[in-house]
Formats: C-alpha cells, sequence, structure tokens
C-alpha cells in the first residue's frame, strides 16, 4: 500500500487538515475479522468518525447509530437500513418514528421507557420491531438488571417488540482485558438464567470490548492488533452460545487519521518556556487520556523532512506546542522535543482517526473548521468537507 505523502497534501489543501486513509481503515477491519474469526459480526460505532461510513458499510456487518443527526447521515450517504443498530440513551416518540421509517434492523432500548416507545411505534405500524435491551454497566446507560428481567417476563405487555438478545458496553480504552473476559463469564451466565429462570433464550449479543489503542510516546506500537488476538477465545466462546456482533469505533479507526497543523508563531518567554503557535488547537484535536497535553502525541515536522531532516548539530528544542484559541487550555502538548522547529513548518498529529473530528470545540471563538480530506480507493485523495467558517452559527438572529 502507497504511503501518503503528507507534506504534499498539506502544500496542495492547507492546513488546519484532517487526512483519513479509507484504504487503511478498511485493511485494519478486514484484519480484526482475520482474528476474531468470521463467526463473529463487526459493528462499527459511527461517532467515532461519520466521514468513515462509505467505507465502514463496505466491510462492517452493521453501523451503531445513537442520535437522530447520525441517522440522518445515514440516510443521506444511501446507507442500507438493515445494518443499523438504533442506540442512544435519549430515545424520543419522533426518533423512535424515524428509525422505524429508516427501516433500521433492530433498536437498543435503555430503559422501559424506550421499550415502551418502540412497542408504541410498532403498533402505530402494525409491525414488530427487533429490540436489544442494553444492560447498564455501571454508568447512566442502559437498563437495570431488575428492569431487563421484567421486560421479558412481561413481553406479553409488548406484542409489537420481538427481543432478540442483549447490548453491553461498559467504556473504551480499556488495556487490561481480565475486565473484558469477566463480563463475557458474567453474560454467559445471565443469558443461562435468562432460559433456566424466566424461559427466554438469548438470541444475540451486541458487545462492546473497549479495546485500547496507542495513542502517546512511550507505549507499545508494535502490535496495535495484540488485544484483539488476546480476547479472542473468549469471544469464540460466546459465539458458541449466540449470534456475537462486537461493537467498536475508536479500535478500529484510530489509526487512519492524521492532523495537519501549521506553525504560525514560535516565542520564548521571560520564565524560559518556548511556545510554538498553531493554527488548529484543542478545537480540533482531542486525544482521549490527555490533559492540559501532559502526554505527548505521536508527531512528525513534515517541514523539516522536506528541507531533509535536521543537521546533526541542531540542538533539540522542548516547545509547548499551544492552539489558536484564547484559553489556557489550548495546549496539545506541553513539552516535546523538536529540532529546527521554524515558522510555517508543518506538523503532523498521528491516530486521530476516530473522534477528534467531532469532539473538538469547533464553535468556541468562531474559528474556521479542518478541511477533510480522504484517500478513497487507487489512492485518490478527494476533499470530504472544505473549510468551514463557523460564524454564521454563533450570530444571533433576532428579526
Amino acid at each position: 500500500m502507497a504511503v501518503i505523502d503528507y507534506a504534499q497534501v498539506a502544500h496542495e489543501y492547507g492546513t488546519p487538515s484532517f487526512v483519513f486513509d479509507t484504504i487503511a481503515f478498511k485493511q485494519r477491519m478486514q484484519c480484526i475479522r482475520e482474528i476474531v474469526g468470521d463467526n463473529v459480526g463487526l459493528c462499527y460505532a459511527i461517532k467515532a468518525n461519520p466521514f468513515l461510513i462509505p467505507a465502514a458499510a463496505e466491510v462492517a456487518d452493521k453501523l451503531e447509530v445513537c442520535s437522530p443527526g447520525e441517522l440522518a447521515i445515514c440516510e443521506e450517504l444511501d446507507v442500507d437500513p438493515a445494518m443499523i443498530v438504533f442506540s442512544g440513551v435519549n430515545k424520543t416518540p419522533e426518533s423512535v418514528h424515524e428509525a422505524a421509517e429508516f427501516g433500521v434492523g433492530v433498536f437498543t432500548a435503555e430503559s422501559l421507557k424506550h421499550a415502551a416507545l418502540i412497542e408504541a411505534e410498532g403498533a402505530v405500524r402494525g409491525q414488530v420491531l427487533d429490540v436489544l435491551p442494553r444492560l447498564n454497566s455501571g454508568s447512566q446507560f442502559g437498563m437495570s438488571r431488575a428492569d431487563l428481567m421484567s421486560l421479558v417476563d412481561n413481553k406479553e405487555d409488548y406484542p409489537h417488540l420481538n427481543i432478540v438478545g442483549i447490548h453491553y458496553f461498559v467504556g473504551t480504552q480499556r488495556k487490561k482485558l481480565k475486565h473484558q473476559r469477566k463480563e463475557l463469564s458474567m453474560l454467559l451466565g445471565l443469558f443461562d438464567e435468562l432460559r433456566d429462570e424466566h424461559g427466554f433464550e438469548v438470541e444475540r449479543l451486541e458487545y462492546g470490548p473497549g479495546l485500547g489503542v496507542p495513542l502517546f510516546e512511550g507505549e507499545d506500537f508494535s502490535d496495535t492488533l495484540e488485544p484483539a488476538r488476546e480476547l479472542r477465545d473468549a469471544l469464540q466462546e460466546v459465539a458458541g452460545r449466540v449470534e456475537l456482533t462486537i461493537e467498536m469505533g475508536r479500535f478500529f479507526a484510530t489509526e487512519c487519521g492524521t492532523y495537519l497543523t501549521s506553525v504560525n508563531d514560535l516565542k520564548t518567554h521571560d520564565d524560559g518556556t518556548n511556545y510554538c503557535i498553531v493554527d488548529g488547537g484543542i478545537n480540533h484535536l482531542a486525544y482521549v487520556g490527555q490533559l492540559m497535553g501532559m502526554k505527548v502525541p505521536i508527531i512528525r515536522n513534515l517541514t523539516l523532512e522536506e528541507r531533509g531532516g535536521a543537521d546533526a548539530g541542531d540542538e533539540h528544542v522542548e516547545w509547548c506546542v499551544c492552539g489558536s484559541l484564547c484559553t489556557t487550555n489550548d495546549i496539545l502538548t506541553r513539552g516535546v522535543e523538536l529540532q529546527d522547529l521554524r515558522e510555517g513548518d508543518v506538523l503532523a498529529f498521528e491516530n486521530c482517526g476516530a473522534y477528534s473530528v467531532t469532539e473538538g470545540l469547533h464553535l468556541f471563538l468562531s474559528r474556521t473548521m479542518p478541511r477533510i480530506i480522504m484517500r478513497a480507493e487507487e489512492g485518490e485523495l478527494v476533499v470530504a468537507r472544505d473549510f468551514t467558517e463557523t460564524s454564521a452559527l454563533n450570530t444571533p438572529h433576532m428579526k
């Protein structure tokens, strides 16, 4: 697979920009499928990066959609509705209706209220809708075990619901796989309890393992697929009992994204701190686990590489890399050693294919949103979203 010339991308398309490599994204998903086995389905959580939806629709079995807006994106992109797991903690009659109109494959129910909303929509339509009750795992998401049992025990009160299985997700970036193994064992026990004590046979499990990926200097990047290999046997045990789909976003998408930003100013303050001001900032770039720039992402100076690299005698200088926002929080990394850093240099921040593009504080200071560049088939680069001004969204219209 040819390597993207990010320096050329920066010259041609400008900064700040995200570059998402859909070829690398699909190859990673295919590698994960080979690792976990063909009998384990893959569900891409589109909240991680909606720009990857077309690519994910080619290689994933399902897409998790968590809001009316995400559903609208899928409708606009002509996604097969049967692929969609319509999730989300705050369902409304309107959102349930829209999802049913589109024909989503399955709904999750995060509460008995959700079950009632979906039942009501099914009754109006004269249609039985597939539902996955989500079991609470210690956060605000999902329903209690008692509510799950009540739903199963009183399923005759929900004649328009087909309760096909269980949805279970705890969190992300969980690197100690003993927790996932414990959860899967618990879920197998729950299946037995539902069958033996409640007469309900679980057919499907939608499970989010929350596998971790490395992001910062000092972490192990030698084999970022190893967590999937380590969990394979536990997944296969469950897949031998029920139809299993693993739902992930970060683990699929992180490595396919690079953020390009240019150095606009360099200065040294009286305390000796060297500041590098770039044309991006935390309004665009957000790494999970990062706090006030205390960790160092993987950063390349693309312009330095074009210059042929630093001379052997060039001193390493520690820089505090900050963005364009008028807040002391706008620190991308508090201390990173760089050689021969100059104004106009383009820095590439790696491993930002998941979440940064949607989690940033995009409306703060009404700054321009970055351009989105996609590497599509045959290595072709396309603009998926141009530079977008946010000032109109922050302007009051009171007439």
